[in-house]
């Protein structure tokens, strides 16, 4: 019996198994790439955001703005 080939279907569960955890590496691995690229794109947004406040003042300063809106 151990001379026998394994079963056609077992061999292709095992494929299946081998492949399906490098899926999930991939997607683990994904996902963490994903959270740094939204960690830095808040940076970015908090960034625009202080730059806007800046040139807002600098406008109110320098009577640049309609102060009637």
């Amino acid at each position: 019996m151990a001379d026998e080939p394994d079963n056609l279907v077992l061999q292709l569960l095992r494929r299946i198994d081998i492949k399906l955890d490098r899926v999930v590496d991939d997607v683990q691995d994904l996902k963490v790439r994903m959270t740094h690229v939204e960690e830095s794109l808040a940076g970015v947004n908090r960034r625009i955001d202080r730059v806007e406040a800046r040139l807002d003042r600098i406008e109110k300063r320098l009577d640049l703005v309609d102060q009637s809106i």
